[in-house]
């Protein structure tokens, strides 16, 4: 009988899993204090109704920029109200992948506008009326604005919005408002990208959040552990092993976070009482699998393309590859698929440099001498197996 199907469940080592999914924020952010020191200190001002400043956060995905960014605004939201000195602090995020300037100027608008107040145009004015219009929000409230923009290296123009938003009381668009930028990339390479005008304007701080070690990751895990799981749930080894698995691969606390959670589900399906070292080895192969497909699906057709090309050539023993090679398999993958492959070399050097930066591929420089010069090399950075598979699913499911 359906009612009696989950009837048998009655044990859980979890006490509250939630804190071991994405959308938790702990109260304390652990192994970051001297990243935590440099985000206040560029802060401060805020306090004495001052400028903000500016202030670019860069690193790997789950190394913690977006939790200690939430963390610090929090904290100082809280240390405002508590100040005469201090003007009235709004921060606003929003997400910039894949965004236009005028889509981040008008969802910046509707964030200070609120549900009730009629939402700006999608469509039916410039950029240019929209920054107005942002401005006129910002001065009719007034106090001080931290526009938090995570991943900004792929908003479509970040020049222009980084050159009028710090310039904006200067040039007398803001009277009774200040604004600050921080801004969120996986690119460490960002700030080089943007024209000379800009890097002048922004005179940003600048914070690098390295991946996390092996141990760094066990006081991470033990912080969860302790709150995710119940008494005695856990072994210490596994936690390490989880630790040292995550450390290993890419450094980032929420993969390492994702093992112990997918290891208290396999302990559990397993009718086990505690998480072992047995259990993190069942997760680690699921995790990455999870892992890649969500990563894959994030990339554009031709990055994907790329990603199976390279996958096919790692199988047949091809790799590591120069980019003319990954773009003739490139394009026996793309009409295999139906799909219009991209003609110039230079576009498939572009997507190879993009894949690596975002941690697919591995590079290597190679020189030749007078005979063939210097030149890079190619190999996946992931298992071909999970990506061809991925691949073939994605596909699938578009048919």
């Amino acid at each position: 009988m359906s009612e009696d199907l989950f009837s048998d469940i009655t044990d859980t080592l979890f006490e509250n899993k939630t804190v071991l999914s994405e959308e938790y924020q702990p109260d304390e952010i652990v192994e970051r204090e001297d990243e935590i020191d440099a985000f206040r200190s560029a802060l401060k001002d805020v306090l004495f109704g001052r400028n903000p400043s500016n202030v670019f956060i860069y690193g790997k995905t789950g190394v913690g920029k977006t939790a200690v960014t939430e963390y610090i605004v929090t904290a100082l939201k809280t240390e405002v109200e508590r100040r005469d000195d201090a003007d009235e602090l709004h921060v606003h995020f929003r997400n910039c992948n894949d965004d236009t300037v005028y889509r981040t100027v008008r969802a910046l608008i509707n964030s200070i506008r609120g549900a009730d107040r009629e939402p700006f145009p999608e469509t039916g004015h410039s950029t240019a009326h929209a920054l107005e219009t942002l401005y006129e929000e910002m001065d009719a409230n007034g106090g001080t604005y931290l526009f938090v923009l995570d991943e900004i290296d792929h908003l479509s123009d970040p020049n222009t919005l980084l050159y009028e938003l710090p310039r904006a009381r200067a040039n007398g668009h803001l009277t009774a408002a200040r604004v600050g930028v921080i801004g969120i990339s996986n690119n460490y390479a960002f700030r080089s990208s943007l024209s000379p005008k800009v890097k002048d304007t922004l005179i940003e701080k600048e914070i690098a959040f390295s991946p996390y070690d092996a141990d760094e990751l066990r006081s991470i895990l033990t912080t969860r552990a302790e709150k995710a799981l119940i008494e005695d749930a856990w072994d210490e080894s596994a936690i390490k092993l989880a630790a040292a698995n995550a450390a290993k691969d890419t450094g980032s606390a929420r993969q390492a976070i994702d093992l112990l959670r997918e290891g208290g589900d396999v302990a559990e399906e397993n009718g086990a009482g505690a998480i072992t070292d047995d259990h993190i080895e069942v997760a680690v192969d699921r995790v990455q699998r999870g892992r890649v497909e969500n990563k894959l699906r994030d990339q554009t057709m031709h990055g994907q393309l790329i990603l199976e090309a390279l996958a096919k050539l790692e199988v047949s023993g091809s790799t590591p590859a120069k980019s003319k090679q990954v773009q003739q398999a490139y394009v026996r993958v793309a009409e295999g698929r139906q799909q219009d492959p991209l003609t110039t070399l230079k576009s498939i050097q572009n997507h190879l440099a993009d894949l690596t930066m975002l941690g697919f591929l591995e590079r290597t420089e190679h020189n030749e001498g007078r005979a063939g010069g210097a030149h890079h090399q190619y190999e996946l950075a992931l298992d071909p197996t999970i990506v061809l598979e991925t691949r073939d699913t994605i596909e699938a499911e578009s048919m």
